[in-house]
């Protein structure tokens, strides 16, 4: 009796084992990345009981307790008006990249042109456009959500504009057939084809966005934010509070990109015509 080749299957049949197998190696990257989480915090534990770097490095208990001694009206306080710009500034820099990846697809004369505007953008050290923002703009809180702005633009339009070119030339000429223009093209083809390139730059854009802020906030020391408190952390040589105001710092990025990844599954299921239904196999 011939085996049976679990590698290919009739459309619409679940391939047997598949499902399995998928769970599997969902289970085997989990397991991966409780493995290295482990190792990271052993090595962040050796490194602060050993005092490594001059005692730079605290232990991750010190770190705990400084988070306990704060309280969290403290991180509340400052975190939430570094959110509220980080945010600001990923809406305005997203909705900014994309409605000018869409203005080349449609004016491909303008490419050139925006693409090195992209390309400053993203090559322009933020450190060093600071200054004149903060001069151009007279409220702290704009230039903030101006770099903020710019740290996302470059990625999300370049991703944007690749995504609109991704589509098969078929789609395109079944829109033209039926006597759709450019425009046509652009909205019934391009725009669903780039879904799924579009989110995958915003997923990136997410974090960036966040240290876009709190670089803001490092120039421009508002009254709160995460920026001046790690600051005046600093200032007063508290070091396990430093460590635990940057932690906080990086889990609101991962949190951010975790819920543009989390919308990017269903989306490009939508996008590409699977199901939403993970390791089911069957197309819709």
């Amino acid at each position: 009796m011939s085996s049976i080749d679990t590698s290919t299957a009739i459309e619409g049949v679940p391939v047997p084992g598949a499902r399995w197998g998928g769970l599997r190696s969902a289970g085997s990257r989990w397991g991966a990345g409780v493995a290295g989480l482990i190792a990271v915090i052993a090595v962040w534990t050796i490194a602060g009981v050993a005092r490594w770097f001059s005692g730079t490095i605290p232990t991750p208990l010190a770190v705990i307790d400084a988070l306990g001694e704060q309280g969290s009206q403290f991180y509340s306080t400052n975190v939430t008006p570094t959110v509220e710009l980080a945010l600001r500034g990923f809406l305005w820099g997203n909705l900014l990249a994309i409605v000018v990846a869409l203005l080349v697809v449609v004016i491909p004369l303008i490419e050139g042109l925006a693409t090195q505007l992209a390309i400053i953008s993203y090559c322009t050290p933020l450190i060093a456009v600071a200054p004149i923002i903060q001069v151009a703009f007279a409220e702290v809180q704009t230039m903030i959500v101006f770099l903020a702005a710019i740290s996302v633009f470059f990625t999300t339009m370049i991703g944007t504009l690749t995504g609109l070119r991704s589509p098969p030339q078929a789609g395109l000429d079944l829109v033209r057939v039926h006597g759709g223009g450019v425009f046509a093209q652009l909205v019934r083809v391009r725009v669903v084809a780039a879904l799924p390139n579009i989110l995958g730059a915003v997923k990136i854009a997410a974090p960036a966005a966040v240290l876009g802020a709190v670089l803001g906030e490092f120039l421009s020391m508002p009254e709160q934010g995460i920026g001046p408190a790690m600051i005046l952390a600093q200032q007063s040589a508290a070091i396990p509070q430093v460590w635990a105001i940057a932690l906080i710092a990086g889990a609101v990025a991962g949190i951010g990109y975790a819920i543009v990844a989390v919308v990017s599954i269903f989306v490009t299921r939508w996008a590409t015509g699977k199901s939403v239904r993970s390791g089911s196999g069957v197309g819709r």
